[in-house]
């Protein structure tokens, strides 16, 4: 039997898929099954090398409907040992073919296994082609081996030796490209461990909000694989490949890591005042000192005095009010700039302000505790992700990273930070990111200066804001039925 034009166009197509399998358990079944393939034998077994030995990864024969190893099952037989006796562990030592055409007649190796195993199942094993896998280094990978090759009416016959350099280059670009996916592995090994030690460090910096990165994460996970079972069901045209999904997951845990370079007395700030509240009430404490002074040189009268005080004690609750309240309104405002226009002058002509100029402001804040400046501190956090990110050479399969990360407080309508992207400009995943990111801000239990949402509300304020062109309305909804759906 010779090689035919159709065997060289088979090999052809085998070492292109090869080339572009990019999982690593497909492309050890595909040399198994191809090797099967080309030789047309009945059975065989791929071992790895590792840590000195070769461990069964994939067996299978055909004419016992055997098939184990295929679903990451782990097959419990002891690794062979990488003794010269062995056949497949001297084809691994001297990366050398060996093809023996019949088991029971040969002595060169010691073949009692297989009979073994011959007596235990009644298969009778004859012919053998064991091949290394080997890199272009070298370096071993594992070994194939094909066993009992059959002629056209389906008899056991011998390997035919025309067939060995055609399995053994097989076998060399398959371990090539194992190896090259063992440095892809590598390289986002150490893209990840880059990620979790900055992540971790984000963490511990501050105790608030320490979990939300890790909560970004899930709520992205948890939408990315709702998507792709609508895509599987034919509901949606959108899906997240494995590749895909990786990709915006290492997105999510990175989101946030400009924030490494935000104040801690802007990211820890629990109140509109925080740590000034004391000082005020020091002041407040020093004021009615001031005016005891005064009552008692005779400068005010016991009546003014008391009012006076009954006054202060009246505006140092109504700030610590503001301090915490959900929201200030105009009305508050006046009262917080007249309160900021009260002083105390003494006999020296010293003044003494009730409220300082940054403290007025801080209180009159509308909503949440951050100043306008302070918030483009915070907001700043953004282009400062997107500085960090640019001194990292991210692996290609991980490029878009830096671009979906710099965008995720961007807004449909244009209206986000830091560079005003709307509309077609955000790619899925950005969308996705700022759902799950704002999400997450809301129902969040960590955050010491708003108490936390139920889930309705939260989706409902995404709503409001999808109505409004903020955020992507369908993926609010995705978002909502996959928390459902997960809640059941």
């Amino acid at each position: 039997m010779h090689l035919q034009y159709e065997d060289f166009e088979k090999i052809m197509d085998i070492g292109i898929r090869l080339s572009t399998e990019k999982d690593r358990n497909c492309l050890l079944m595909t040399i198994l099954d191809k090797g099967m393939e080309i030789t047309n034998c009945d059975a065989s077994t791929l071992y790895l090398y590792e840590n000195g030995e070769l461990k069964f990864k994939f067996m299978k024969t055909l004419s016992k409907g055997i098939s184990r190893g295929l679903d990451g099952e782990v097959i419990d037989l002891p690794p062979v040992p990488m003794k010269e006796e062995n056949v497949c562990s001297y084809a691994a030592i001297h990366r050398e073919v060996v093809n023996i055409s019949d088991v029971y007649a040969s002595r060169r190796f010691d073949f009692s296994g297989p009979r073994q195993y011959d007596s235990l199942t009644g298969y009778h094993t004859q012919s053998q082609l064991v091949v290394p896998l080997a890199n272009n280094e070298n370096e071993l990978i594992g070994v194939l081996q094909l066993i009992n090759a059959m002629d056209e009416e389906g008899s056991v016959i011998a390997f035919n030796e025309e067939y060995e350099i055609i399995i053994r280059a097989l076998g060399a670009i398959a371990a090539i490209e194992l190896t090259n996916l063992s440095y892809v592995e590598a390289l986002k090994a150490q893209i990840y461990s880059f990620v979790e030690a900055l992540t971790t460090a984000l963490e511990k910096r501050t105790p608030y909000n320490a979990l939300h990165t890790r909560n970004v994460e899930k709520y992205a996970s948890l939408l990315a694989d709702y998507i792709t079972e609508l895509h599987r069901e034919g509901k949606c045209e959108k899906t997240f490949d494995p590749a895909r999904k990786e990709q915006l997951m290492l997105a999510a845990l990175i989101h946030d890591i400009g924030k490494m370079v935000v104040p801690l007395s802007i990211m820890n700030k629990a109140t509109r005042l925080d740590t000034r509240l004391e000082k005020v009430d020091d002041r407040f404490a020093l004021l009615k000192a001031l005016y005891e002074i005064d009552m008692l040189q005779g400068r005010i009268t016991g009546e003014e005095y008391g009012a006076v005080i009954r006054d202060l004690e009246s505006e140092l609750a109504f700030i610590h009010e503001m301090d915490v309240a959900d929201h200030v309104g105009d009305g508050e405002c006046e009262h917080i700039r007249k309160l900021a226009a009260k002083r105390h002058i003494g006999e020296d002509g010293s003044v003494l302000t009730y409220l300082t100029e940054n403290e007025a402001e801080c209180l009159a804040i509308r909503s949440g505790t951050l100043t306008l400046q302070e918030r483009r501190e915070m907001e700043n956090h953004v282009v400062m992700t997107s500085k960090i990110l640019e001194k990292v050479q991210f692996y290609k399969g991980f490029s878009m990273v830096p671009k979906w990360v710099g965008a995720h407080h961007e807004y449909l309508d244009g209206s986000g930070y830091p560079k005003g992207l709307k509309g077609d400009e955000l790619d899925l995943e950005t969308r996705l990111l700022t759902v799950v990111d704002i999400y997450d801000a809301l129902v969040a239990t960590d955050r010491p200066y708003k108490q936390p949402i139920s889930r309705p509300k939260a989706i409902q304020i995404l709503k409001d804001m999808a109505q409004k062109g903020k955020v992507d309305l369908q993926l609010v909804e995705w978002l909502d039925e996959a928390l459902e759906k997960e809640e059941q």
